[in-house]
C-alpha cells in the first residue's frame, strides 16, 4: 500500500524510522507476595525443624548414654560385691589378693566375644588378675586411668575389633588398689539412636510439610482480599464497572477509596480538557471562516494570500486541536475496545468507496484482541491506513491484526498490519513521508496530516507507527498498539 502523503486521511508515514523505533523491551521479573511469604515461612520452618531435630537427637542421645553407664555401673557394682565375699580370706593372706568373683548376673559375660566384658587389674602394675569368659583369652584393651580419678567412661576397641564403650572403676580392698573395667559393644546403641533420629526426621518432615501447607492456606485466604481488589479494579480498567467495590478488610478499604477518588478525578480532568479543546475549536474556526470567506469574496492577490495562510492557520489548529483531544482520551481509565468489529465495519465501508477499483481487500485476525483505548481513535488509525492503501492499490490490499511481545514493561501489544500491491515507497520516499504536512504527489486531494496523526495518536497510546515494504511491491504500515488481556 502507497501512502499517500497527500492524502487527507492517509500520509505515507509517520516519523522518521529511528524516531519510531519500538522501545527496547524491558524484562521485569514479578515477584510473587503470597510466593515469599511462603518461601520465607518455609525456610524459617525448615531450620527451625531442623535445629528441633538435631536438639532432640542429642537429648536422646545423652540420655542414652546415662542409661548405658548407667547398666555398665550397676555390672561393675556387682562386680565388687563378688568380690568383697571373699574379703575375710583376702585379709589373711601374706599377699594381699582377690579371688576370681563368681558373677553371674549376666550371661553375656559368659558367651565367647559377645561384646560384653570385665576385666579386674591391679591399679599399681596394671596387671589383669580375673577377665570375664567372654573375653576367651584375649586381652582388653583398656584406656589407662589417670591418677587420683576413681571413675572414668571413655570408647574403646574389642577383641573383635568392634567399638566399646568402657566403665572404670577404682576400688579398694584389704589396702590394695584395684581397678574394675566393664565394657560392652555400642553397635545396639548406636542403632537405637539411629533409628531414633530416622523416627524424628520423618516426624518432623510431615510436620514440616504441614506447617508449609498451614501457611500456605493461610497465605492465600489472607491475601484473597487484595485478589478481589485486583480483580474489581481490572473490571474497572476492562470498562465492566465504574468504581472499586470497597467493601474490602479495614487494612486495605482506604486503599480503594483512594483508588475511586483518582479514578473519579481523573474522568473530571478529561471532561474539563474535552470542554477546552471543544470551546477552543469553536472559538478559532468561526472567525478563520469568516476570513477566509472574505478573502475569497473580495479577490486579488492580497485576499489570495489571507485565503491561503487562513487554510493553513486552519489545517494547523485542526491538527493541534486533534491532539490535544487525543492526549486527553489518552487518560481515559477503563476505556478498551475490540479490534475485530472496527477492522470489519472500515473493510466493508472502504469496499463500498472503492467499488469502481474491484479491489480485494482481505482480513485476518488470529484471536479476539481488545485495544486498550477508544474505538473512535482505533478507527481513525486504521481508517487512514486502509484508505490509503485502497488509494494507491492495484488489485489487492491485505489487514492482518494479531497479538506481538515486546511492549515496554512486558505489556501486550497488538499489531495491525496494512499491506498493498501498489507501486510503493523507496526508502528516501518513506523518510520524506513521515513528515507532517508533506506530500509526494501533489495530483491527489489531502492535506498530508493523516499518518502523521496515526503516529502521534499511536505514539500517545505507548505505540508506534512505521512503514516498509510489502511482499505484494507496495508499501506495508505496520501499526503497533498495546492490548488489553485478562490478567
Amino acid at each position: 500500500m502507497t501512502a499517500d502523503p497527500v492524502g487527507g486521511k492517509v500520509s505515507t508515514g509517520t516519523r522518521q524510522p529511528e524516531e519510531t523505533a519500538p522501545s527496547p523491551t524491558v524484562k521485569t521479573r514479578r515477584q510473587s507476595l503470597a510466593g515469599r511469604l511462603v518461601m520465607v515461612a518455609s525456610i524459617w520452618s525448615t531450620l527451625a525443624l531442623a535445629l528441633a531435630g538435631v536438639f532432640l537427637v542429642s537429648l536422646y542421645q545423652r540420655a542414652s548414654e546415662r542409661a548405658f553407664d548407667a547398666q555398665l555401673q550397676i555390672h561393675a557394682i556387682a562386680l565388687i560385691s563378688a568380690m568383697l565375699q571373699d574379703e575375710e580370706e583376702v585379709t589373711r593372706s601374706i599377699v594381699p589378693t582377690v579371688r576370681q568373683p563368681t558373677y553371674e548376673g549376666d550371661p553375656r559375660f559368659s558367651l565367647p566375644l559377645s561384646g560384653w566384658y570385665w576385666t579386674v587389674r591391679r591399679a599399681d602394675t596394671d596387671e589383669v588378675l580375673y577377665s570375664s569368659e567372654s573375653l576367651v583369652g584375649d586381652p582388653l584393651i583398656v584406656p589407662h586411668l589417670e591418677e587420683g580419678a576413681d571413675e572414668a567412661v571413655a570408647f574403646t576397641t574389642g577383641p573383635t575389633g568392634d567399638e566399646l564403650r568402657i566403665l572404670q572403676q577404682r576400688v579398694s580392698i584389704a589396702e590394695v588398689s584395684y581397678v574394675i573395667a566393664v565394657g560392652a559393644a555400642t553397635a545396639s546403641f548406636w542403632a537405637d539412636i539411629n533409628e531414633f533420629a530416622r523416627m524424628v526426621a520423618v516426624t518432623l518432615c510431615i510436620v514440616g510439610i504441614g506447617l508449609i501447607l498451614a501457611v500456605f492456606l493461610q497465605v492465600r485466604i489472607g491475601l484473597r482480599p487484595l485478589q478481589r481488589l485486583r480483580q474489581s479494579l481490572s473490571a474497572v480498567r476492562h470498562g465492566e464497572a465504574e468504581r472499586i467495590d470497597e467493601s474490602l478488610p479495614r487494612e486495605i478499604a482506604p486503599l480503594a477509596v483512594e483508588l475511586n477518588g483518582l479514578i473519579v478525578s481523573n474522568k473530571e480532568i478529561v471532561e474539563r480538557a474535552r470542554t477546552h479543546v471543544g470551546n477552543l475549536a469553536h472559538g478559532l474556526k468561526t472567525p478563520l471562516s469568516v476570513i477566509s470567506n472574505e478573502a475569497r469574496a473580495s479577490g486579488g492577490p492580497l485576499a489570495d494570500k489571507v485565503s491561503e495562510q487562513a487554510g493553513i492557520m486552519s489545517t494547523q489548529i485542526q491538527h493541534h486541536l486533534e491532539r490535544a483531544r487525543m492526549a486527553a482520551q489518552r487518560r481515559v481509565i477503563g476505556v478498551s475496545c475490540e479490534t475485530e468489529p472496527v477492522l470489519a465495519r472500515l473493510i466493508r465501508a472502504m469496499e463500498k468507496i472503492y467499488r469502481d477499483k474491484h479491489l480485494d481487500i482481505s482480513f485476518e485476525q488470529e484471536a479476539p484482541l481488545r485495544f486498550r483505548g477508544e474505538a473512535q481513535d482505533l478507527e481513525e488509525m486504521t481508517g487512514n491506513l486502509i484508505d490509503n492503501a485502497c488509494k494507491w492499490a492495484s488489485r489487492e490490499v491485505s489487514v492482518t491484526c494479531q497479538p506481538v511481545s515486546g511492549g515496554a514493561g512486558g505489556r501486550e501489544m497488538l499489531a495491525i498490519v496494512v499491506e498493498d500491491d501498489g507501486p510503493g515507497l523507496t526508502p528516501e520516499q518513506r523518510a520524506e513521508a513521515v513528515k507532517r504536512g508533506r506530500r509526494l504527489d501533489e495530483t491527489v486531494p489531502g492535506t498530508g496530516l493523516g499518518l502523521s496523526i496515526v503516529a502521534d495518536l499511536a505514539a500517545l497510546y505507548g505505540g508506534h507507527f512505521e512503514l516498509g515494504s510489502s511482499e505484494a511491491g507496495g508499501l506495508q504500515a505496520r501499526l503497533t498498539l498495546p492490548a488489553l488481556g485478562r490478567e
